[in-house]
């Protein structure tokens, strides 16, 4: 497998946050300087010793500061009043902090960084500090793996080695290199006390008596701090001035110091955004007992066709023999615990269990005459090992449950255990030879039972699924310890022991190589069906550095930890999962299912209202410098673009405007709280505000997406009924013939390809880009301000004078930067540049000396001017060959799409292919209403997620497919989309040129014979329109 990297906005954003720092800074690949020779042979010295630094920044500190406070500006944060500043050699070096949510691509946004910094300013010297192992093994996996994209992306790939005393000459390397080069150094390596950290500071005879700092400190290098928060005591900040940063850029999701944030990708951001995996959370509790012995758990509650559902509990029964042993067994009421016990003493009284009730907020079963027991709790003589069991087993649950839908999608599913000791684990006898401890031993027994409970199943029975398990029936090797190694003495033996040291724990460090390696160093190997482990435990203090996107449960077997542990536990298991090609499952690729797909769950020893209040008071603290009110305050002095990108400073005035169009529309209430019809419209058409701020939509949202509200950040209850949609189809609408013909009329696989025509392309680019390119000179402030007192922090006070500030715009010819300007263009609408050229000749002669002003602006909207064009071209040009391969009925049944009974989208269908219809909006509900209704449709469906037509933009799913009563329409079979709005202009550009691509592939079917109807799909808004379309 070979995981596969793409261009994400966010990345591209933080990436952007950096670099536009330092806008105007000179390109420079590096002064050349002497180096220190040291002292050596006469061979020795003959080496080439003229080494390359990183070239000084140019700019002012005025203008930096500056230039912060915009991207501060840019992305909704407080703007610094002091910037955070050390003093180099008597230069400033700046510490310039990055916030990006853990799964959400850190290391490849600091890489990206460090190669757009070299390709717009030349800087070429990085180091990057990490606070242990496992993050360094992380990163030099990340170089390995991503080198061939930024290869493709930037036309060459940084040179990286790991800092190491042992291998001195590699520094050389580094300082008389002219081509980028990283050096990657663990915090140990320069601020413990041990021998080895020394050697870096001290003169080394093998180093011709230098100072390994000295060479590298030279080079003038820009440090990346990795988790600063691991890393910044105060003497390693102290040391890390010893290396002379040009500046120094910090990367986490969990700072404690947020020196002069230029971006922030928080928590909310990445899920609301959809960047992450939805949390659920499966409890398992004791409840208080009532002085009996007696033994239950409930499992589960079964919905049945008809009549109460069943229950899975345990409880202790006597066998023949006469032995008392716990069962497993799913009962109906009542059920008479006591008879069914073999007569246990300890069910005698008041021990039948009836009222299975299975609503949300209910999922409980009660127990004699008043007592109630709830799903996930336990009740009775229980200790430690046996809620530690239950946990196991609901993992193992969970695991097989999500496992048999991802298998399809070939997905490998990995779950992850969090233990506090290694003895719970694996076990030494005297000849130090390894048997299983508690917990393995009680993980081999529930996944044996549970996979051989599968296999009998009927319905499973065949499948490739079916096969997958009958290969991995045994449990020993589909687990793995992640764990410290000690070798026994004078023997090959090795065992897993606790942290041997404080650092090693501080740090998580692990010595086992095999499992160190398939875990840290080979992901893909890890991710592959080949590898039979798909369950880890390992130390409850794993923190920063292991992660993995295909972990989907998380158990902790120990006491519930602090809040931050909480958070650091499950952020091992937040990215989006990839498939077995290594194609991340993320929205584009999914679209709504993102998060039916990657869910996360946490299987908890403490109550469901527990597990959730706690860690959404980690969050709030976490996210206090957000809003949590819209009021006018929040919109003024924002600036607002639209998409030609003109601009909008809000005023008072304006602010209030925005808020009145809030409350109108119903998208805050009248304390100024965000409402569900904000979230269902939001990423919809239906968003519209007045029209003076037509267009201006997005930019409203992004800022109202700025709000904390506890209610968006929604923790999904595991314990609470699901029902499974796709296995429900419904076998007389499914075999129904009008049904067949209206599947093979569309069940066809197209692909597409675009027809350009240059000179219509080079026409409506020069329109668009006289009408609608503006950009600002840039300009700076000019402040004049007299000395007022010392403060012992801030050093001098100083108090402007009257009318001591004015705006000046810079002058062109201060413009130092020199740019390729047809190849920037070229580069970024994938253009010749003999068009891009053509382009810029005939724009008028006022847009282009926009270019001499303020080049970066001119090239970045010119690029997005002509990509508009483009991309409106491709609608108009596209056009699709219809091939033999088709789409297989299994896209029905593979997949189950789960949800609660009680969310209110699911809808009960009497003409569907499926028994329930999950519907997103209100429109779509009422669609779906009318379906079943009215007589003249006989079937319909709503098209599952695998059903999609290829598109420039991204794959496509329609929502509907629709056969009419023959006879009662013009177009008897019809596939449709719901819409809020029929209004074009209401639609979204992405939104909209999707609908036209699938009208031409829907054309295309027709000229290929395949259905003879010209009038096929279309997009509606409710079904009185849908009838208007159809009867012609």
């Amino acid at each position: 497998m070979k995981l596969q990297f793409k261009q994400q906005q966010f990345q591209l954003d933080a990436v952007a946050s950096v670099v536009d720092v330092f806008a105007g800074q000179g390109k420079n690949s590096g002064f050349d300087y002497h180096m220190d020779k040291g002292q050596g042979t006469g061979a020795e010295l003959d080496m080439n010793f003229i080494g390359f630094r990183n070239a000084p920044i140019q700019l002012s500190q005025d203008t930096i500061s500056q230039q912060v406070r915009s991207q501060q500006l840019r992305y909704g944060l407080k703007p610094s009043e002091i910037l955070s500043i050390q003093k180099v050699d008597g230069r400033p070096s700046y510490n310039l902090t990055i916030e990006m949510e853990t799964g959400t691509g850190k290391t490849y946004t600091y890489i990206r960084t460090l190669m757009e910094l070299n390709k717009q300013y030349g800087w070429l010297k990085f180091i990057i500090v990490v606070p242990s192992i496992a993050i360094r093994e992380g990163v030099l996996k990340s170089f390995e793996i991503m080198a061939d994209h930024f290869q493709m992306e930037y036309g060459k790939k940084p040179r990286y080695f790991v800092y190491d005393s042992s291998r001195l000459g590699e520094l050389d390397k580094f300082a008389n290199s002219s081509d980028i080069q990283v050096m990657i150094i663990n915090s140990q390596a320069f601020n413990a006390t041990g021998a080895d950290a020394r050697r870096i500071h001290t003169e080394q005879e093998s180093f011709r008596w230098r100072k390994p700092i000295d060479v590298i400190a030279a080079t003038n290098p820009i440090l990346i701090i990795d988790e600063p928060q691991s890393v910044e005591g105060k003497k390693t900040k102290e040391r890390l001035e010893d290396f002379k940063p040009l500046f120094t850029l910090r990367y986490s999701a969990t700072h404690k110091d947020k020196h002069d944030m230029i971006y922030r990708l928080d928590a909310l951001d990445a899920y609301n955004k959809k960047m992450v995996k939805k949390i659920a959370v499966k409890t398992v509790e004791q409840t208080s007992t009532t002085g009996t012995q007696g033994y239950l758990y409930l499992q589960e509650l079964v919905p049945q066709k008809s009549g109460a559902p069943k229950a899975r509990i345990e409880f202790e029964m006597r066998t023949k023999a006469g032995d008392v042993k716990r069962v497993t067994k799913l009962v109906e009421e009542p059920f008479a615990l006591f008879e069914e016990s073999g007569n246990l003493p300890a069910y005698q009284d008041g021990w039948t269990l009836s009222h299975f009730d299975a609503r949300e907020g209910e999922n409980s079963i009660q127990i004699g005459a008043n007592r109630k027991l709830h799903v996930g709790e336990v009740i009775g003589e229980t200790n430690e090992d046996d809620i530690r069991r239950i946990q196991i087993r609901e993992t193992i649950a969970s695991h097989l449950q999500k496992e048999e839908g991802l298998y399809k999608r070939g997905i490998k599913v990995l779950s992850l255990f969090f233990i506090d000791e290694v003895a719970k684990y694996k076990c030494y006898d005297e000849q130090n030879d390894a048997y299983n401890g508690t917990y393995a031993q009680m993980f081999e027994e529930e996944y044996e039972a549970q996979v051989k409970a599968l296999l009998a199943d009927p319905n499973l029975h065949g499948s490739n699924f079916w096969h997958y398990l009958n290969n991995h029936q045994e449990g020993n090797p589909v687990h793995a310890g992640y764990f410290s190694v000690d070798k026994v003495k004078k023997s090959d033996k090795v065992k897993f022991v606790d942290y041997k040291s404080a650092t090693e724990k501080r740090n998580n460090q692990s010595n086992d190589k095999d499992a160190f390696d398939l875990i840290m160093k080979d992901k893909e190997r890890l991710l592959s069906f080949d590898e039979p482990v798909r369950f880890i435990f390992s130390h409850s203090a794993l923190k920063e550095g292991w992660d993995n996107p295909n972990v989907f449960q998380i158990c902790t077997l120990k006491n519930t930890g602090t809040e931050t542990e909480k958070r650091q536990k499950i952020g091992r298991g937040m990215r989006l999962a990839v498939d077995q090609k290594g194609v991340r499952q993320d929205e584009e690729l999914l679209g709504a299912d993102v998060h039916n797909i990657n869910k996360l769950t946490v299987i908890a020893n403490e109550s469901y209202e527990d597990f959730a209040k706690n860690l959404q008071r980690e969050l709030k603290e976490i996210l206090a410098d957000r809003p949590s009110k819209v009021e006018v305050d929040l919109f003024v002095n924002k600036v607002l673009e639209n998409e030609a990108g003109q601009k909008l400073t809000v005023t008072k005035e304006v602010a209030k405007e925005i808020e009145y169009q809030l409350i109108k529309q119903d998208y805050i209430d009248s304390k100024g709280n965000l409402t569900t019809t904000y979230l269902e419209q939001k990423d919809t058409s239906q968003f519209t505000l007045s029209e003076n701020l037509a267009g201006y939509e997005v930019a409203v949202k992004d800022i109202l997406e700025s709000i904390y509200d506890a209610n968006r950040y929604q923790i999904e209850r595991e314990n609470d009924l699901e029902v499974v949609f796709a296995r429900e189809i419904n076998p007389d609408n499914y075999n129904r013939q009008e049904f067949k013909r209206l599947w093979e009329s569309i069940h066809h696989k197209s692909t597409y390809y675009v027809e350009f025509d240059d000179e219509e392309l080079i026409e409506k680019s020069v329109k668009v880009i006289n009408a609608a390119l503006f950009v600002k000179k840039p300009s700076y402030m000019i402040t004049e301000a007299e000395a007022r007192e010392m403060k012992a922090e801030q050093g001098l006070d100083f108090k402007v004078n009257k009318d001591g500030k004015r705006q000046a715009e810079l002058d062109k010819s201060s413009i130092q930067l020199r740019y390729d300007l047809l190849g920037e263009i070229a580069s970024r609408t994938e253009l010749k540049r003999k068009t891009v050229a053509t382009i810029l000749k005939q724009i008028s002669p006022s847009k282009f000396d926009i270019f001499a002003y303020n080049p970066e602006a001119f090239i970045q909207r010119t690029s997005r001017l002509i990509n508009e064009q483009k991309a409106s071209q491709v609608i108009e040009h596209i056009r699709y060959n219809i091939l033999e391969e088709t789409f297989d009925t299994s896209v029905f049944t593979d997949n189950p799409e789960s949800g609660k009974l009680s969310d209110k989208r699911i809808l009960e269908s009497q003409k569907g292919v499926y028994n329930y219809v999950k519907v997103d909006s209100d429109t779509e509900r009422k669609f779906k209403e009318e379906l079943d209704q009215f007589e003249e449709v006989m079937v319909y469906t709503k098209l599952p997620s695998e059903f999609k037509i290829s598109t420039p933009l991204g794959a496509y799913n329609p929502d509907w497919a629709i056969a009419f009563r023959d006879g009662s329409v013009k177009h008897v079979y019809f596939v449709a989309e719901t819409k809020g709005s029929m209004s074009s202009l209401q639609l979204k550009g992405a939104e909209l040129a999707k609908i036209e691509c699938a009208k031409a592939h829907f054309k295309a079917l027709k000229e290929k014979g395949l259905i003879a109807d010209d009038h096929m799909y279309d997009v509606v808004d409710s079904y009185e329109k849908l009838l208007e379309i159809v009867r012609g």
